[in-house]
C-alpha cells in the first residue's frame, strides 16, 4: 500500500510530534525532511568554516548518509538557521528532491514533515496537514528545547530567530512555505499534544476508509 501523509508548517508548531505519533499509530515510515537540510547545512558550515558555499552544499546534499542524519547537533539553533539558508538554494533542493519523493511513495505508507511536502514534494499525498501556532507560543516551546544547552538564551531572541526564519522560508522563490490548497489547517496554539494528535489521526482515518 502506498499512502502518504504530508505535514507542513513553521518551526515549533508541533508538526514533528504529530508526525511521529501518526507514524506509530498507523505503522507508517517517518521522515523529518528538515533533518536532510539541517545535516547538509551543518556539514556545509564545517567544510566552509562558517561560510556556506552553494556548490559545496549541493554536493554534500547528494551524498548524505544515515550517520549524517543521526548527528546529535541537528536540533541546535545553528543547524536550524543553516537549514533555512540552504533550503533557498535551488541546487541543494534539487539534490534532495528525488530522495524525498521516493520515500513518500514507499510501500507501507509514509509520513513526511517539512515546509513544502504537500505543495512540492508530494502534492498527490492522500492527507495534507498544515500545522501552525502563534509566534509567541512557538518561541516558548523552542526556548524550552534550547535553554538546557544554552541557558543564556532568551525567549525574545528565539522569537526573533523564528520570525526571521519564517520570513526566509515564506519569501524564497523556490518552494516557499505555505499550506497546500487542500490541506487541513491545524492550529496548536491552544491545543494539548494529545488533542492535536487526535485531530490528525481523525484526518488520516477518514482518508484510509
Amino acid at each position: 500500500m502506498r499512502f502518504t501523509v504530508a505535514i507542513d508548517g513553521p518551526a515549533a508548531a508541533g508538526k514533528g510530534t504529530i508526525s511521529k505519533a501518526l507514524a506509530v499509530k498507523f505503522g507508517f515510515a517517518y521522515l523529518d525532511t528538515g533533518s536532510l537540510y539541517r545535516a547538509t547545512g551543518v556539514k556545509a558550515l564545517e567544510v566552509g568554516r562558517g561560510v556556506i558555499d552553494p556548490a559545496v552544499a549541493a554536493q554534500l546534499a547528494g551524498n548524505l548518509s544515515q550517520t549524517d542524519l543521526d548527528r546529535t547537533d541537528l536540533r541546535t539553533d545553528v543547524a536550524g538557521q543553516a537549514a533555512s539558508k540552504i533550503a533557498a538554494m535551488p541546487d541543494v533542493r534539487a539534490a534532495l528532491l528525488e530522495f524525498q519523493k521516493n520515500y513518500a511513495r514507499r510501500d507501507g505508507g509514509a509520513v513526511l514533515d517539512g515546509r513544502d511536502i504537500g505543495t512540492v514534494i508530494c502534492p498527490e499525498a492522500e492527507v495534507k496537514i498544515y500545522v501552525t501556532a502563534s509566534d509567541e507560543i512557538r518561541a516558548k516551546r523552542r526556548h524550552k528545547e534550547l535553554a538546557q544547552a544554552k541557558p543564556e538564551l532568551t525567549v525574545a531572541q528565539v522569537l526573533n530567530d523564528l520570525r526571521a526564519r519564517d520570513d526566509r522560508d515564506a519569501a524564497r522563490d523556490i518552494a516557499p512555505m505555505r499550506p497546500a490548497d487542500d490541506a487541513l489547517l491545524l492550529d496548536t496554539t491552544e491545543l494539548s499534544i494529545e488533542e492535536a494528535v487526535r485531530q490528525a489521526i481523525i484526518a488520516v482515518q477518514a482518508h484510509l476508509k
